[in-house]
């Protein structure tokens, strides 16, 4: 453990917004809370003087010191570290998140349909990190909202040791509920010649998958015997059963493999990840895990 929550900076809306998350998170960590804003064109800070408004990172500065401000106003008690960095953005974070706990950054919001979009430094960074990231929109609150659970999508192909370990560990932090939603396409048994589904072949299908679910939960269930989980299965496609159990969650939770398993040139983000990123209600938790080894 790194013992540190960092957030970037950049003066928008949901840069502020991803900063008080980030704060609130550090709180139930007992964690220190570190700023960190990147401009390859920043200047040599100045010695022994505070920066004036014709000195080079007069802005950075300001915006820094309005985004700490807004966090000592509402976590007094919380210790705040600001870093101005003279480096790409990119590489500023990915190396912020090698010693981290956790990275925060902003999403944009779309509108009224409260979706997120990701920038490019996002789709480039969230896959390429081995610290898990949570994007924030702007109209996201700060303070716990009451009785909203924490959703966990979970996928039984993977041993996804880590993403259970951050979901429960989330939950049980904040004393909520955890939701764990596991989606799958009905197999194609269920299906008659007329494309029709078999109502008996879909219950069993249904059935398995949540013995299979309750089975992979066992262990966190001991580790943690006093917080409520709540399990389903939707026999869907993961990403409109997350998108849909998430209109009420606090945070939304999900996996992505680490970039060590990707046989394209590159890291990737994946669809799944990218597609309930960019269509999720509330804030997004994107956690690295061992994935199963690709064949061939």
């Amino acid at each position: 453990m790194k013992d540190v929550v960092t957030a970037g900076v950049d003066g928008t809306p949901e840069s502020l917004s991803a900063v008080l998350w980030a704060a609130r998170e550090a709180q139930l960590r007992q964690a220190p809370l570190r700023l960190l804003h990147a401009w390859v064109l920043l200047a040599p800070e100045p010695e022994r003087r505070p920066p004036t408004d014709r000195d080079q990172n007069y802005w950075p500065h300001r915006m820094m010191h309005a985004a700490a401000a807004e966090v000592r106003t509402r976590f007094p008690d919380l210790p705040v570290e600001m870093m101005l960095v003279p480096k790409d953005p990119l590489d500023a974070l990915r190396e912020a998140a090698e010693v981290s706990d956790l990275l925060v950054l902003g999403a944009k919001d779309l509108g009224p349909v409260s979706r997120y979009a990701l920038s490019e430094l996002g789709l480039k960074l969230v896959p390429c990190t081995d610290a898990p990231t949570v994007l924030v929109h702007a109209r996201q609150e700060a303070t716990a909202q009451r009785d909203r659970a924490v959703l966990v999508g979970l996928s039984l192909h993977d041993p996804c040791v880590s993403l259970l370990d951050f979901a429960f560990a989330a939950a049980s932090r904040r004393q909520t509920t955890l939701r764990v939603l596991h989606g799958r396409h009905l197999p194609s048994y269920a299906y008659n010649r007329g494309g029709g589904v078999e109502a008996s072949a879909a219950r069993e299908a249904a059935h398995d998958a949540r013995q299979e679910l309750s089975a992979a939960l066992e262990p966190w269930r001991e580790k943690y015997p006093d917080l409520p989980v709540d399990h389903q299965v939707a026999m869907q496609g993961p990403v409109p059963a997350l998108v849909h159990h998430a209109a009420d969650a606090e945070l939304l939770v999900i996996g992505r493999r680490h970039r060590h398993r990707h046989r394209l040139p590159g890291p990737r983000i994946g669809r799944v990840v990218q597609s309930v990123v960019h269509r999720a209600p509330c804030p997004v938790a994107v956690v690295p895990h061992e994935g199963t080894p690709s064949r061939g």
